[in-house]
């Protein structure tokens, strides 16, 4: 009874962590990534999970990005873009990693964006216009990956464009 308890408490807990609230002091936002968001879709198994953490002054963004079954990643970014439409780049999470590096399940990368960290049209801007867009519901993160092997964009494992993708809430 005691094992049952934990782990429904953990689940509980994990399910309040991964909550989030609408109200406009929210601070912590999460995207589920998957093959079927991808601009255009595409047949791959992997996941993965992307958590956000904003302080509470505002002007760091702390965050975990998690996958399972993905090969070769190179690279996973924040974009602007609502659900549906691809958008550029605005901050880095993950790479550059070299094509061909084969397996990743688990932690990808773990970091903290501040406004420095902002590129492509958000560059020069306050984390707030970053904040401001996830709230819209206007930013997804990517994972990239590259076999190394020509010609690019053959399946998982190499889908230079993206491979997994999901919407910041």
């Amino acid at each position: 009874m005691r094992k049952l308890f934990s782990v429904l408490a953990l689940g509980v807990t994990l399910v309040a962590l991964a909550a989030i609230p609408a109200d406009a002091g929210d601070t912590n936002s999460r995207a589920h990534l998957h093959a079927r968001d991808e601009v255009p879709p595409n047949e791959s198994l992997a996941q993965g999970q992307a958590i956000f953490h904003l302080s509470g002054d505002g002007t760091q963004l702390d965050y975990k990005l998690i996958a399972a079954n993905i090969d070769n990643v190179v690279f996973a970014h924040i974009h602007v873009a609502p659900a549906g439409v691809n958008g550029p780049v605005v901050a880095f999470l993950y790479g550059p990693a070299a094509a061909g590096s084969g397996r990743s399940s688990g932690v990808l990368a773990q970091g903290t964006i501040t406004a420095d960290d902002l590129i492509g049209p958000l560059t020069g801007q306050s984390l707030t216009a970053l904040v401001d867009a996830i709230r819209a519901g206007n930013t997804y993160v990517n994972v990239h990956t590259d076999d190394g092997v020509a010609p690019a964009g053959t399946g998982p494992g190499d889908l230079p464009a993206g491979e997994i993708r999901g919407q910041i809430r």
